[in-house]
């Protein structure tokens, strides 16, 4: 798209971003339900359209210039559909973000501020390969008043076009929803004129591996929400329960390899008794287990796993702030105090006692679904939701109140919590 036509698209989402934005709760929730129902009445077309990414996919595959969890990530099975229609009816469901009173303070008798949720504005949506991204940000924008604009990857663009025409569709059918809400770009030319529209796009998320993430912050000015990688670790402690860890090591490792939350790094308490049992538990599980790495900082997204031997709790704490990306890590132990202290120490946007990395999700967390998860240290961290999509205002009411008599002496402030 030309920079003029893209110019037109955002001031249109801008636009579109102050109608939703006042748009009744009820209205929101019907566009959800009409989105829901659409899809399962186009699944069948949008299974066709996955399919045709898929078979265009595979030989890039098999030429080494697709990865395997990209094309892992691409396939939109049964399963995959009716999580993602269900993850629209549950956001339908949540309260709505919006409008929410953060904060009720009275400045002095007549005068009170109020903070207030409201929507970011427009955002602009950056993914790769997974296809059902496209219908749980679309779900999430919809039901916390955002106008959105996204651009998927390009192996997966004809099941991205089939999906959101069945959103278009159900919009379009929705009596009062505004138009321009979504839409859907397609070029690298269009990344380009999405991250030089500081006028009109308020935050960029971008979903994809860490080059991608790497050169949008260095080509924006727009906030930038997002984890450039997914180096994940777990500790497994000197008082660790041998079957807890093996439970634990091993869904982080297998359950879904490719997933950014999946672990990368195994740190063993030198003195934890059940390591051979441990270690031989992941190879029969089919992990491949690696000692002494190129780097600490590899994201496999593979059945592979680095493993260390640290001496203490302060060593395996050091070496996760160290190499970690601040996505999600977790202790295996049995102490208590242990456990707190690591929590404490361990800076990163998810730090979990006896579970696996993987519960590091949207959907899991109860949010409905995400956007992604957020390493940032602003505004939202961890996986970002309904209330990460929102900002607030502060809003004051008076009575012909002015600051003149304040600083004259006239009035005192009176600052009470309401």
């Amino acid at each position: 798209m030309e920079e003029n036509s893209f110019l037109e698209l955002a001031k249109k989402a801008k636009a579109a971003s102050k109608k939703i934005a006042i748009l009744p709760t009820e209205l929101k929730n019907k566009a959800l339900l009409n989105i829901a129902e659409n899809l399962l009445k186009n699944q069948d077309k949008i299974f066709e359209a996955n399919k045709k990414d898929l078979d265009e996919a595979l030989p890039l595959v098999e030429k080494c210039e697709l990865s395997k969890s990209v094309f892992n990530r691409l396939k939109l099975d049964e399963n995959k559909m009716r999580d993602m229609i269900q993850g629209i009816v549950d956001i339908s469901n949540l309260e709505d973000p919006v409008g929410k009173t953060l904060l009720k303070h009275q400045l002095d008798d007549g005068l009170v501020l109020t903070k207030i949720s409201c929507p970011i504005g427009v955002l602009g949506i950056i993914f790769e390969a997974r296809p059902d991204v496209i219908s749980q940000i679309s779900a999430l924008a919809i039901k916390s008043s955002n106008a959105v604009i996204l651009k998927g990857g390009k192996e997966s663009v004809n099941t991205n076009k089939a999906i959101m025409a069945a959103i278009q569709e159900a919009l379009d059918m929705t009596e009062g929803f505004p138009k321009d809400v979504l839409t859907q770009v397609f070029s690298r030319d269009d990344v380009k004129n999405m991250l030089s529209m500081d006028k009109y796009i308020d935050l960029i998320i971008p979903r994809g591996g860490n080059s991608l993430v790497k050169f949008i912050k260095e080509n924006t000015k727009i906030p930038v929400l997002g984890h450039a990688d997914g180096i994940c670790h777990i500790f497994v402690d000197k008082s660790a329960d041998l079957d807890k860890a093996i439970r634990v090591v091993i869904d982080a490792k297998t359950q879904y390899p490719s997933a950014c939350n999946a672990v990368e790094t195994l740190l063993i308490h030198k003195d934890f008794e059940g390591t051979t049992e441990l270690l031989k538990a992941l190879e029969n599980a089919g992990i491949e287990l690696v000692s002494a790495p190129e780097s600490w900082h590899k994201e496999y997204s593979d059945k592979i796993l680095a493993y260390k031997f640290v001496t203490s709790l302060e060593e395996a704490t050091e070496h996760i702030n160290e190499f970690s990306s601040g996505h999600t890590e977790s202790i295996i132990t049995e102490d208590e105090k242990n456990a707190q202290i690591f929590m404490s120490a361990v800076d990163s946007s998810g730090v979990y006692h006896n579970v696996s990395t993987r519960f590091a999700d949207g959907f899991r967390y109860g949010f409905g679904a995400e956007v992604g998860i957020s390493t940032n240290k602003t505004h939202a961290r961890g996986p970002v939701g309904l209330e990460g999509l929102t900002i607030y205002k502060y809003n004051i009411e008076g009575d012909g109140h002015i600051v003149k008599d304040y600083v004259e002496g006239v009035k005192k402030f009176n600052h009470k919590d309401l």
